[in-house]
């Protein structure tokens, strides 16, 4: 019963947690890109991202990208730096939308708007 709704919430925890993503330097030569808070991908974050790219909330920013991990305490680099390739994703204005849930708070004023409309419209039929 709650199975669609926690994959649900994982979806939006995933997108949440890329849109809070960011470069916090960007290292020459090759402007490398050191990314604060970034986004662990695992098997449930991946398929999480699938389903958002199917929904048109993420697009691909850059393909194929070597990813690796520092230290946290430490800036240094350890050999070698990248160890994996990865797609680099942005948020669409969809995707946006279904983080603020725009279409949802959108429902409930047109809801409130009706109600609104039939309360006025009720003494009008008495008389």
């Amino acid at each position: 019963m709650f199975t669609n709704w926690k994959r649900e919430r994982n979806v939006r925890k995933v997108l949440g947690g890329l849109a809070r993503q960011r470069v916090a330097i960007v290292l020459q030569p090759g402007n490398v890109w050191i990314v604060e808070n970034a986004l662990q991908r695992d098997e449930n974050a991946e398929a999480s991202l699938a389903t958002c790219l199917m929904r048109g909330w993420v697009e691909p920013l850059h393909e194929d990208m070597p990813v690796g991990d520092l230290d946290p305490n430490n800036l240094s680099l350890p050999l070698p730096p990248f160890t994996r390739r990865e797609t680099s994703l942005r948020l669409t204005e969809g995707g946006w939308a279904a983080l603020n849930r725009a279409h949802a708070w959108t429902v409930v004023g047109i809801v409130i708007a009706v109600v609104g409309v039939a309360l006025a419209a009720v003494p009008m039929v008495g008389r």
